[in-house]
């Protein structure tokens, strides 16, 4: 019964979830152990160091344990749930009645007197041979007492020593010092061999020892007296070792500090800045720019027909803008093959759009940005920005970005300088738009105006390249008719 019982069980393993992730944190739990699940149904919520992710378990039946609580973060291929696929919770009866008589160690009892009563040398006490070093039962010392036959002299020499070896299994170290004479013998200290180890291993000389053991034997207490005066030497080295950790205590104030623990996507966004940081020599450039001209189309789009139900926002014709500088400049939308020594040209744009989030900084991007359309553009982006509000971007829509698109402006920011999203060529940020007072057809006016950056890595784009996205970035949004002339 309890093999079919166990056979019923499956064990559901946390999956990679974002090709290539070694860990995921267990966010929360939908599932208790009895509940039925199904198929399909989602068991839990992972946080890898990309993105939330929601898991379905692939079994029907009954839940039997879940192995770890919320907020242990877990390795990839360990099992976090276990299910009784058999249905019903009648099988969980026999499950947990197997747990205490699982260890196997009911039978234990009866072996234990078996190797007292077997200093007889009866041979039942073979099984329990895998002893620490220096315990052993009698009867498995007798065995292989015999085996050595350089310890005939040994027994010649000392009939009281013959007798105190074979009671404790030690006759193998003794065997090849005992070889030479009984004379021989006579002059080196006698000790069991448990006690010669622990000897050496305590560095100590068994000739300085005066024994009190029976018979001159010296015994483990002779050793440990000889090594006492080298036993502080490490204590001092463990001391600090002990009083350090608490040394930061004093100084946090838990009343006027907080503490976070950097994991998930923080902990990745920030292995990930100071690689992309210290990999890509950046530079960025500078354009301030009027957009009022772009302001007011994007007014006019949200009263098109065409764009009803959708976002419209700066950002996106700052998104059109951008696909159409790469048009213009393809070789801006490459990558840095550093195990080949190549340049990457791509023939599509997977355009990121950096979001904030509760768990921290995100860049999901969208796929083949560049073969959409206006519309689709602006349903793409807006799916992508409320799926980053809430948490459930995907691992996937992470993956493969070209170059991404910053947006500091809704911060209030005029500006910054971005850093590489790791593996792209680009990065463009979009400051505040104001009003400001702007010189417009030979005249001071009030104008939308906004600065750009673009950071770029120097090894795959010069400064010529790099000023010509720029510049044409800026072109677009100034004069938006270009959109229609430059496509």
């Amino acid at each position: 019964m309890t093999t079919m019982t166990e056979a019923s069980v499956r064990e559901f393993k946390m999956p990679d979830v974002g090709e290539g992730l070694t860990e995921a944190e267990i966010l929360k739990w939908y599932v208790q152990p009895g509940d039925t699940v199904t198929d399909g149904q989602v068991v839990c919520e992972v946080e890898t160091a990309k993105a939330a992710v929601e898991l379905p378990i692939p079994y029907d039946g009954v839940v039997r344990a879940l192995h770890f609580t919320e907020g242990t973060t877990v390795d990839v291929g360990t099992s976090i749930i276990a299910v009784d696929v058999a249905g019903g919770a009648a099988p969980q009866a026999p499950a947990q009645a197997q747990a205490p008589a699982a260890p196997a160690g009911k039978p234990a009892p009866k072996e234990a007197p078996k190797p007292e009563s077997a200093g007889s040398g009866s041979s039942v006490g073979s099984g329990r041979q895998p002893v620490l070093v220096g315990y052993g039962v009698a009867a498995s010392s007798t065995k292989r007492r015999p085996r050595k036959g350089p310890e005939v002299p040994v027994q010649q020499a000392s009939t009281a020593l013959q007798t105190e070896l074979n009671g404790h299994g030690g006759a193998v170290a003794p065997a090849p010092a005992a070889a030479p004479a009984p004379a021989a013998a006579k002059e080196r200290p006698l000790a069991k061999p448990p006690v010669r180890k622990l000897a050496k291993d305590l560095g100590v000389d068994l000739t300085t020892i005066t024994p009190s053991g029976p018979d001159g034997i010296i015994t483990r207490e002779d050793v440990h007296a000889a090594a006492a005066p080298a036993a502080p030497v490490p204590e001092p080295v463990a001391a600090p070792a002990v009083s350090a950790p608490p040394a930061p205590v004093p100084t946090y104030d838990a009343a006027r500090e907080t503490r976070i623990p950097v994991k998930g996507v923080r902990k990745a966004t920030a292995a990930a800045m100071v690689g992309s940081a210290f990999t890509a020599p950046h530079v960025t450039e500078f354009v301030t720019v009027d957009v009022t001209r772009t302001m007011k189309l994007v007014d006019e789009l949200k009263q098109d027909k065409e764009m009803q139900g959708l976002r419209v926002n700066p950002l996106l014709l700052v998104a059109k803008a951008l696909l159409v500088a790469i048009r213009r400049n393809p070789d801006i939308n490459a990558s840095w093959d550093e195990a080949n020594q190549e340049i990457v040209v791509k023939h599509y744009v997977n355009l990121g759009i950096a979001a904030a989030t509760p768990r921290g900084l995100i860049v999901p991007n969208i796929k083949d940005a560049h073969a959409k359309t206006l519309p689709q553009l602006a349903e793409s982006l807006g799916e992508l920005v409320s799926t980053a509000r809430e948490g459930k971007t995907s691992p996937a829509a992470m993956q493969g970005g070209t170059l991404t698109i910053t947006n500091v402006g809704v911060f209030g920011v005029d500006t910054g300088t971005p850093i590489l999203n790791p593996g792209e060529s680009a990065i463009l940020a979009v400051g505040a738009i104001k009003l400001q007072p702007w010189v417009h057809k030979g005249k001071v006016k009030p104008r939308q105006v906004t600065t750009l950056a673009l950071s770029f890595d120097h090894r795959l784009v010069d400064g010529e390249l790099g000023s010509k996205v720029l510049a044409d970035v800026a072109a677009i949004l100034e004069n938006p008719k270009r959109l229609i002339t430059w496509a």
